[in-house]
């Protein structure tokens, strides 16, 4: 009976264990003072690296994003230490720079369900099957 409940208590513990996945850029400690000297985009290159994204329409932004995902054995995992640099970019001139954390960013909801394309054309899965027939050329024939 102890050893049952000893290897009972002892799986307990292994599922709530706590592990932290870093997500995105490692950004420095004085990440602000870093990227406030910063003037061209090769200097910003230099000092934190590539951007993720650009924006494409606009300004051009260049958008950087750093995360601590956070896992505690089957809890849901949450996110701490967030922090987004925003490079506003024109040429090879860098603008204006901004530096967000957890508290400037706004919390996002999912919303349940499915977004509707209009016209989307809804099949089951025996009219997917039939739909597919003759789409695909045989293996090896180069088509």
């Amino acid at each position: 009976m102890k050893r049952t409940l000893f290897v009972l208590l002892l799986s307990i513990l292994a599922a709530c264990t706590f592990q932290t996945k870093h997500r995105g850029y490692v950004f420095p400690k004085d990440l602000e003072a870093q990227v406030a000297n910063v003037k061209t985009t090769a200097g910003l290159l230099d000092t934190i690296g590539a951007p993720q994204v650009k924006t494409m329409y606009g300004d051009e932004v260049w958008i950087y994003f750093g995360a601590d995902e956070n896992y505690r054995g089957p809890l849901a995992p949450t996110f701490t230490d967030e922090t987004v640099l925003l490079a506003w970019v024109r040429g090879n001139r860098v603008l204006k720079t901004q530096v967000l954390h957890d508290a400037d960013l706004p919390d996002v909801k999912i919303a349940d369900g499915e977004t509707q394309i209009p016209a989307a054309i809804e099949l089951n899965a025996l009219e997917e099957l039939f739909n597919n027939i003759g789409r695909f050329s045989p293996a090896g024939l180069g088509q």
